[in-house]
C-alpha cells in the first residue's frame, strides 16, 4: 500500500505512508492471545517487494507505517436474503477492548502505528499498490 489515512468528523485520526492499512474485526470467541497474534502476523507476513520485486520483506524489513481500522462489518454474514447479518461480530465492548489490545501491543512493537477511532463514522481512504490485499485469520 502506498498510503492511506482515516478521517472521524473531518479531522484526520490516523496517516501513513507505505505500509500496511488493516481492517480489524473482533469475533465473540476471539481473546487477547488473538490480537498478539494477528500483530505478529501483521508484522512479519512477507508481502512487500525485495530488489528482485519478490514479496519478500516484511513490514518490520521495511520499517512502514500500520494504519489499524476497527471494522465490525467484516463479520457480516450474507448467506440469506439480502441484509447483511453482523451476529458474527463480537459485542461492541469486548471489540472495543480487543482492538485497544491489538492497538497497544502493536504500538509496543512497532512505529510508525496510526488508528482510526472505534465505532466512529470513519472515511477511509486508501491508494493501494498492486492492489495486494489479505485476508488473515489468526486462532
Amino acid at each position: 500500500m502506498r498510503e492511506a489515512r482515516v478521517e472521524v468528523d473531518g479531522e484526520v485520526s490516523g496517516c501513513i505512508g507505505p505500509g500496511l492499512l488493516v481492517l480489524v474485526c473482533a469475533e465473540p470467541a476471539d481473546t487477547a492471545v488473538q490480537a498478539s497474534k494477528l500483530v505478529d502476523k501483521l508484522l512479519r507476513l512477507r508481502i512487500f517487494g525485495d530488489d528482485a520485486g519478490r514479496m519478500n520483506r516484511s513490514l518490520q524489513d521495511t520499517g512502514g507505517g500500520l494504519l489499524l481500522v476497527s471494522q465490525f462489518t467484516l463479520a457480516a454474514d450474507t448467506s440469506a436474503g439480502n441484509r447483511p447479518s453482523f451476529t458474527g461480530a463480537a459485542p461492541a465492548a469486548l471489540g472495543r477492548a480487543l482492538y485497544d489490545e491489538t492497538l497497544r501491543l502493536a504500538r509496543e512493537r512497532h512505529a510508525p502505528v496510526q488508528a482510526g477511532v472505534f465505532g466512529a463514522d470513519m472515511r477511509v481512504h486508501l491508494v493501494n499498490d498492486g492492489p495486494v490485499t489479505i485476508p488473515l485469520t489468526v486462532r
